[in-house]
């Protein structure tokens, strides 16, 4: 008799109505991996954000929907449905499952645990639909998990640099320049969420895996393209990592270029690429002269990107280790101290080593 595998997609979930955008984003910010402050000023600050940010996300959010929700959870189905067939061949004998785990709205990562745990899985399988690592995406939706689910699982952390997942966004990105016309003096921005810098400086890898990525699709695109990696999403004060997607469209539209900007950090057509590249930056590019303006769509159920993900769950299932990367074992060089891999010590004192992660 084959195994029950349980394949759980990390995500970040989105709001299903528009009521449902103010509770939605009070969850974002209030989780400590976003706003690193004690309890009480997370909470405040949290609900002071959530308010004044709640009427200008719902309106972005009809844009995109007459409900005024996100197309996330219904893309993700549709990922979680293609890698369930895709497993199936590639797993034949074993009954495989995917459920969905939505960090900040339904259904959330308790509700995927408490499915999992009733469907008795042998064995669970971790796959973050954020190709790469952060402390605030990866790292805080595996607190999540292991706070809710009392089992054994395997960590996918990362998977940046595998073969199909490259490739796949080069093939959006000359599908769209073949969209454009083919257009000369391309500009290519590769866009990404940003993050404050104070994360970065202490350890997350997230910026030099985005960017070690960018140099890896730049060398299969065409040599004369101009390719620079920018990040997008700003909110607060603090200081942001750079450039600014907004600030390096200005700047390339000045010179007249033809812009192509592809998001290589979402995976999933949702409000940063529909609207905040679809729209928002695409008035920016015409009202600075851009000759053009063409956003390449995210990798949704490309083939290769499906392959990546039953790639990953298959290593995954067939090691030893609780947690590996697209390179097998650490991927991020000794310096980035946020890597799931290194060991690390908790508040307590504890050490962690991979396998306890």
């Amino acid at each position: 008799m084959g195994r029950r595998i349980a394949v759980v997609l990390f995500n970040l979930g989105g709001p299903d109505t528009g009521d449902d955008v103010q509770p939605f984003l009070k969850n974002l910010f209030r989780d400590p991996a976003i706003i690193r402050a004690p309890l009480p000023i997370r909470w405040l600050v949290a609900r002071i954000i959530s308010s004044r940010r709640a009427p200008m996300v719902k309106q972005n959010y009809a844009l995109m929907d007459a409900g005024g929700g996100s197309p996330l959870l219904g893309e993700t189905k549709k990922q979680s449905a293609a890698l369930e067939a895709e497993l199936a061949m590639r797993l034949p004998g074993d009954e495989v499952r995917c459920f969905i785990a939505m960090r900040y709205w339904h259904p959330f990562t308790e509700e995927a645990a408490a499915e999992v745990q009733k469907w008795g899985a042998d064995e669970v399988v971790l796959l973050p639909l954020y190709p790469q690592f952060s402390t605030t995406t990866t790292g805080s939706s595996l607190t999540a998990w292991n706070k809710a689910y009392k089992g054994q699982s395997r960590t996918v952390c990362c998977y940046p640099f595998e073969e199909n997942f490259v490739s796949a966004h080069v093939d959006r990105i000359m599908e769209a320049w073949e969209r454009a016309g083919r257009p000369d003096q391309v500009k290519l921005l590769l866009s990404a969420h940003g993050l404050p810098e104070s994360v970065i400086k202490a350890g997350d890898p997230y910026q030099w895996q985005c960017e070690a990525l960018a140099e890896m699709v730049a060398g299969r695109v065409p040599a004369h393209w101009e390719v620079s990696v920018c990040y997008q999403s700003r909110v607060g004060p603090m200081k942001w990592i750079g450039p600014a997607t907004e600030e390096e469209i200005a700047r390339i539209s000045d010179q007249g270029g033809n812009i192509l900007i592809a998001p290589i950090a979402f995976v999933s057509e949702h409000i940063e690429t529909l609207v905040e590249l679809g729209e928002e930056y695409r008035l920016v590019a015409e009202k600075h002269g851009a000759a053009s303006y063409t956003r390449v769509e995210a990798l949704g159920t490309h083939p290769g990107f499906i392959a990546t993900m039953a790639g990953e769950v298959t290593q995954a299932l067939s090691m030893k280790a609780v947690i590996r990367s697209c390179a097998g074992d650490r991927l991020c060089p000794s310096g980035w101290s946020g890597c799931p891999h290194a060991e690390r010590k908790q508040k307590a004192g504890v050490r962690i080593t991979e396998n306890a992660v």
